[in-house]
């Protein structure tokens, strides 16, 4: 049993170098969103089930609209011929043989509907691909932006912590020299060890956020990735006009296409329903063969007789209830959409006034806050604790900074994702 279960990770040890080993002879994706969005759309294994389920729902349109396959009947007479001689099944030997074809048709205009029904669900189902085309690209591009933003933030940390130790360097002559205390030396060597500390946990999240990218491209958790090179351009305040990007909902977005589909089938079902109120028919022709000779022919004409009307009215008023449901969830989608439209939008600008505030103003004001501080420690005239406070702010201006760009990022995604196409 050991040996067996040994067996089986050493199998899949193998399996998973393979692996690796396969994917170490393409080139590294991440660089830029462009190939990750088509690295994506090629292997995502969610999009692809979608594509097939679409692919299945177009090829039951024609079958959907087709006659029933025919029936064929044998009907042998007096097999024994009156006790004469044994049973047999050979037509020349027996009394009469009748052979009957039989179709069944339904009434007219029912195959087009369910040939239209079923064209719609498939409409319906190729939306469906869409929106998960679209609600995967926009987890992409979440992914990436959040990747820059730890990257920024990783480099950031890694510049203050350099500055830290300068300043160590600084408070040490000067704690030398008799200038400054050593509890100076001990806050710069425990903001140091803050510094380290914060740098491990931004790179436990980045290979977190790497392996959900990767998870979305089909390919290992620990698959590399190359470092992304740089943000996408969000789009102006002057080009975020809601009315404008409201439309652009109404018009492109795949859930609306989807619901919009399912009112269509509504609608055709309906119609359906009442065309049960009419009968179906089977149409047969039967010729009968005595020993070696059709004699006869015969013609039948079958009808079901629709009595159950309260059956048909609960159906009828299902029906009226489906498609008063489906036109609410198109009217509440709508609705939603617009409300999600409006909240991105409001956070976006406010990202946007954000960034602009900080790298105009903010920034440069702690940078030259900083700046004197750190002139003002060296002569003397301000303590270690007013140069880290300054180095604090300097630090806090350009973190909102990296998190507002970010942030912006996020929500153009959210955006891009709810009007359907992008920007």
């Amino acid at each position: 049993m050991k040996f067996g279960l040994r067996a089986g990770a050493l199998v899949s040890i193998l399996a998973a170098g393979a692996l690796s080993a396969a994917f170490a002879d393409e080139p590294v994706p991440g660089a830029s969103l462009e190939s990750l969005l088509a690295l994506a759309k090629e292997r995502n294994p969610d999009y692809a089930g979608m594509r097939y389920e679409a692919q299945a729902a177009t090829e039951r349109v024609t079958p959907a609209g087709a006659l029933p396959d025919p029936k064929f009947r044998t009907e042998w007479m007096d097999i024994t011929k009156m006790g004469e001689q044994n049973p047999t099944l050979l037509p020349a030997n027996v009394g009469s043989t009748r052979y009957t074809l039989m179709q069944d048709l339904p009434w007219f205009g029912k195959r087009g509907l369910k040939r239209d029904i079923a064209q719609l669900e498939a409409d319906g189902s190729q939306s469906k691909v869409s929106v998960s085309w679209s609600e995967l690209k926009a987890k992409i591009k979440s992914a990436q932006a959040q990747r820059h933003y730890l990257r920024g933030s990783e480099k950031l940390t890694q510049e203050i912590l350099d500055l830290m130790q300068r300043l160590e360097k600084i408070s040490q002559a000067r704690y030398a020299g008799g200038l400054a205390a050593q509890q100076d030396v001990i806050r710069a060597q425990v903001e140091q060890t803050n510094m380290k500390n914060e740098l491990v946990a931004l790179e436990s999240e980045s290979r977190q956020v790497d392996a959900r990218l990767n998870t979305l491209l089909a390919r290992p958790a620990t698959a590399p990735l190359a470092a992304p090179e740089i943000l996408r351009t969000v789009p102006g305040l002057a080009q975020l006009d809601f009315g404008k990007l409201a439309e652009h909902a109404r018009q492109h977005n795949p859930q609306l296409f989807t619901e919009e589909a399912r009112i269509r089938a509504a609608e055709k079902n309906r119609d359906l329903t009442y065309k049960n109120r009419y009968p179906d028919f089977t149409l047969s022709i039967s010729p009968t063969q005595y020993q070696s000779a059709i004699k006869e022919w015969g013609l039948m004409l079958e009808v079901n007789i629709p009595l159950q009307q309260s059956t048909r009215r609960a159906q009828e008023r299902e029906s009226e209830a489906m498609l008063s449901a489906a036109q609410s969830r198109k009217e509440a989608l709508a609705n939603q959409l617009l409300s999600d439209l409006a909240e991105n939008l409001a956070a976006m600008e406010a990202a946007q006034h954000s960034d602009m505030l900080m790298t105009s103003s903010l920034l440069p004001q702690a940078e030259l806050t900083f700046s004197s501080a750190l002139a003002g420690y060296e002569n003397g005239k301000v303590d270690f604790a007013t140069l880290l406070d300054a180095q604090r702010q300097i630090r806090q201006a350009r973190q909102n900074q990296i998190k507002a760009q970010f942030e912006a990022q996020m929500r153009f995604a959210e955006i891009e994702k709810l009007i359907g196409e992008d920007l």
